[in-house]
Order: structure tokens, then C-alpha cells, then sequence
């Protein structure tokens, strides 16, 4: 009965691929297409995003000039002509508007363009800064009364805006601040090269302006305090977290208490972080009294939001290192901690370093626990002059300076938020290549 069971059983082959066989094989084509299409739809998204960017935000690194000479009459600069400081102080911006009104007035005439505009709305296209400008120059170094000085102003947003195409003769139908035969006057003025488009390196290093002057807005200010507060999370958060990341896995016997840290520290690196935001306006400024809107507690508080990150991924990196290591360096009578500092930290380094700077980056693109805290932008109009100034002294940092700038009516702002965010877009890609670089770098095999 056997040899009869064993004749009636179908013979197959090995490489015949029956029915079954060929369905498994269709899922698997499937599964490899939906993970390629996934992959392809994450890189158009990634490519959409930043063509929207730069596309939005590269107009903001260039700006509209005007080239005048101004001569500084001492008529109405310095009335007594005695060169006093304090008297030449109390001429206030107004009275330098009629000098660059002349200066235009004479422009024209050098140049034999014909304009119906008058001498205030030739002037209109100038930034409101200009008239500062000059009485700045006038102050620092008063021996240039008197003469004509070459002075390269700022053009306003509209005019600014209409040489970048975000300004048309139709759009500004309604528009108080600028007019058609005013844009005539620029275009003639542009042929003339009076009026120049360049590079705007005041936009990188400069501070925020009033919403009366968009076109001298900068980021630089902002990006010092965000500098000092990252400072203050480095000193902090990598010592702290590293400190605690060792003894919970290194040291620390497993009980219950332990336990409660270790998901109390997993439940805070999913909270939200403008509730650290509530926490550092709470604690450090209503209870501690430290000042408001100082790089100092803005540090605090994204120290405090860091070091769960901090943590994890130390944590992490001390588990990758191979439990041989520890019993090779206690079997050779090395002390548990000298086991830990002298082996199994130095491999893993590298784990370290990438979660800390991952953990930095995270925290230089935070805005919401900075709002909290006051750190909004048009604070600092000047860069601190020094490093206590930096931490305690009033300033923005770089995502609320964007957010204040995105907030604003004036479309120029909107175009310097893009242009943040392409400065800010750096700054992380920065931060993760060292921290891809430092893996590699102090990376060892065993």
C-alpha cells in the first residue's frame, strides 16, 4: 500500500513555481514598489520645500540702493558753528530731510531728468533710516559739516519691492506710500545707475527695525542670541545629561525608583515644549527673577527641554557598547568606574556627541517656549559688547525673530522670514553634518 501511496503523490520540481509560491513573490514586488514610492514622494515633498524656500527667501540677501551726495550745510547743522557736540545732538532727524531733498532736487538737474515730482516725494523713495543715517555720521565725526559727502541709502520696501517684481504699477493703485510717477522716477534713476540692486550683507549682520522700516531689517542681533542661549544649553545639558545617562545604566541598582525616572525621563521627551515654555516663566522669572527675555533663561529653559533627548540617546550609546568590554576591563582588576570612564565612555562617544548636537538643533528651532518668555523680536537693536551683556541683556533669537517678522503687515517682512529660515535651514545642516562627521570620526570598531 505504500509503494502505491508513493506512485499516486504528483511529482514537482524545485524550480516549478506553483501558485503559492508566485502570490508570496507578487506581495513582496508590491511591498518593494509602495516602500520605493514612499521614498520617492518623501524626496519630491523635501524638494518642493526647499524650491519654496529659497525661491521665497533668496530675494531677502539683496536690497535697493540709492547713491546721493548730501552736502551738510552748516546753516542747519550746526547754527553757532562752533563744532559743539551736544548742540549738533539737538538737531533731530527732521532737520537733516531737507538736505536730502535738495540733494535729489540737484540729482535730477546733474543728470537732466525731467520729473513733475516735488522735492518731498523724489525724496519719498528713500528708506525712512536715511535721515538717521546721516545725522549717525554727523555725530560720530562732526568735521564733515559743511561739506558734501557721498552717502549710499537704503531704498523703501515698495521701491525695493517693485525692482524684485513683488510691487506693480497695479498693485500700489491704493497704496499712500509710494505712486506711479515715482516708479517712473526710479526707473529713470536706474538707468542712470543711481539706483542699484546688490548684495545686502546688513540683512545677515544687522538688527530688526520698527515696521515704519522693513527694508533695514536684519537677523544678526537675533543670531547672537541664539548663539549665547546655545552656549548656555551646551554648558548644562551635556554635563547634566551625560552625568545622569551614566549612573542610570551604569550604576544605578534596578528597582522601582529607577523605574519611575526612567519613564518619567521618556514621558518628557514627548511633552510639549511650550509647556517648558510655562515652566521656565514660572520658575526663572516670576520665582527666580532672572531677567526677562535674556539669552540666559531662554538657555534654561531649553536645557531643560533638551537633556530627556540628551539622556535617551546617551543611554542608548552606553547599551550599544558590548558587555565583553566591561568584563575585560573588571577581569584585569579595573574598578567599575574606571571600566566605565576609561572604556566603555570613549566608545561611546560618538553616540554622544550626535545625540547632543541632534538635541542642540532641536533646541535652536524652538519658538514656542521663547514667546513664552518674552524673547520676540525688536528688542536689541544693537549686538551686546559682551558676554555678560549677551546672557542677561534683552535679545530674540533666530525662530522668534522669523515668527515676529511672519506676523508683520509689511510684505518686505514676509520675504526676511523666508530669508531666516533659509539662515536658520544652515544652521541646523551645520550642526547635523559635525555631528555626522564627529560619528565618524571618533567611531571604533571592536
Amino acid at each position: 500500500m505504500s509503494d502505491s501511496s508513493m506512485s499516486n503523490t504528483p511529482k514537482t520540481s524545485i524550480h516549478t513555481l506553483n501558485a503559492r509560491t508566485k502570490k508570496r513573490n507578487a506581495s513582496e514586488t508590491r511591498f518593494k514598489a509602495y516602500g520605493i514610492a514612499a521614498i520617492a514622494a518623501g524626496l519630491m515633498m523635501l524638494v518642493v520645500l526647499l524650491v519654496t524656500i529659497v525661491g521665497n527667501g533668496y530675494s531677502a540677501f539683496t536690497q535697493t540702493f540709492i547713491s546721493l551726495e548730501v552736502e551738510l550745510l552748516e546753516s542747519k547743522l550746526d547754527k553757532k558753528g562752533n563744532r559743539n557736540i551736544e548742540d549738533i545732538k539737538k538737531v533731530s532727524t527732521f532737520g537733516y530731510t531737507p538736505l536730502l531733498q535738495t540733494a535729489f532736487e540737484e540729482k535730477v538737474a546733474e543728470l537732466g531728468i525731467e520729473t513733475e515730482l516735488s522735492k518731498k516725494e523724489m525724496a519719498g523713495i528713500l528708506s525712512k533710516s536715511a535721515a538717521a543715517e546721516m545725522r549717525n555720521l554727523v555725530v560720530e565725526d562732526p568735521s564733515q559739516i559743511g561739506n558734501k559727502v557721498a552717502f549710499t541709502f537704503l531704498a523703501n520696501s515698495r521701491v525695493d519691492g517693485y525692482l524684485k517684481g513683488r510691487v506693480t504699477r497695479e498693485s500700489i493703485a491704493n497704496d499712500k506710500n509710494i505712486s506711479v510717477a515715482q516708479l517712473d522716477f526710479v526707473d529713470q534713476l536706474k538707468e542712470q545707475g543711481v539706483v542699484v540692486k546688490r548684495f545686502n550683507p546688513d540683512f545677515i549682520f544687522g538688527a530688526d527695525a520698527s515696521d515704519q522700516r522693513p527694508e533695514a531689517a536684519g537677523i544678526g542681533v537675533s543670531m547672537a542670541g541664539s548663539f549665547f542661549m546655545m552656549l548656555v544649553v551646551l554648558g548644562l545639558a551635556l554635563p547634566i545629561g551625560v552625568a545622569a545617562s551614566i549612573y542610570l545604566e551604569e550604576f544605578a541598582p534596578k528597582n522601582w525608583i529607577t523605574d519611575i525616572i526612567e519613564v518619567n525621563i521618556s514621558n518628557l521627551a514627548a511633552v510639549p515644549s511650550i509647556v517648558f515654555g510655562i515652566l521656565g516663566l514660572a520658575v526663572f522669572i516670576n520665582y527666580m527673577h532672572l531677567p526677562q527675555s535674556a539669552p540666559l533663561v531662554g538657555g534654561l529653559v531649553l536645557t531643560l527641554m533638551t537633556l530627556p533627548t540628551i539622556i535617551i540617546s546617551t543611554r542608548a550609546s552606553l547599551k550599544a557598547v558590548p558587555p565583553s568590554i566591561r568584563d575585560a576591563a573588571l577581569g584585569l582588576g579595573a574598578s567599575k568606574m574606571q571600566s566605565v570612564f576609561h572604556h566603555v565612555l570613549p566608545l561611546a562617544a560618538p553616540g554622544i556627541l550626535t545625540g547632543t548636537i541632534i538635541g542642540l538643533a532641536q533646541a535652536l528651532g524652538e519658538t514656542a517656549p521663547l514667546l513664552l518668555i518674552g524673547m520676540i523680536g525688536f528688542i536689541a537693536s544693537n549686538p551686546p559688547s559682551g558676554f555678560a551683556e549677551g546672557l542677561l541683556s534683552p535679545n530674540s533669537a533666530m525662530p522668534a525673530q522669523i515668527y515676529e517678522w511672519a506676523k508683520r503687515a509689511d510684505p518686505a517682512f514676509y520675504e526676511r522670514a523666508w530669508g531666516g529660515i533659509i539662515i536658520l535651514l544652515v544652521f541646523l545642516i551645520t550642526m547635523n553634518t559635525i555631528a555626522v562627521i564627529l560619528r565618524r570620526r571618533f567611531e571604533r570598531r571592536w
